[in-house]
């Protein structure tokens, strides 16, 4: 089948340079390099599934506010080492 495509000029580029390193012609390249991306586009992966983890938490911790009072510690933290410069 005979079709118009415009490439990249980088991609022409690099087409033309495998096409000279491989000894075979530009549309032998063009045709394996798309068939190429199209078999890898086909590779089916398993979805990612997240699995639970025990935290290891005592009863009666609430780590719903943790970032927020992980932020307050840090706040702190730095106060006490301003003050420790003066």
């Amino acid at each position: 089948m005979r079709t118009t495509v415009t490439l990249d000029p980088d991609v022409a580029a690099k087409l033309k340079q495998a096409a000279r390193d491989q000894g075979v012609s530009f549309k032998e390249v063009l045709n394996s390099s798309v068939r190429r991306g199209f078999s890898s586009a086909e590779v089916k992966t398993s979805p990612y599934r997240v699995r639970p983890q025990n935290l290891g938490v005592r009863p009666g911790v609430n780590l719903d506010k943790a970032l927020q009072l992980a932020g307050e510690l840090e706040d702190a933290e730095t106060i006490r080492k301003m003050r420790l410069r003066k």
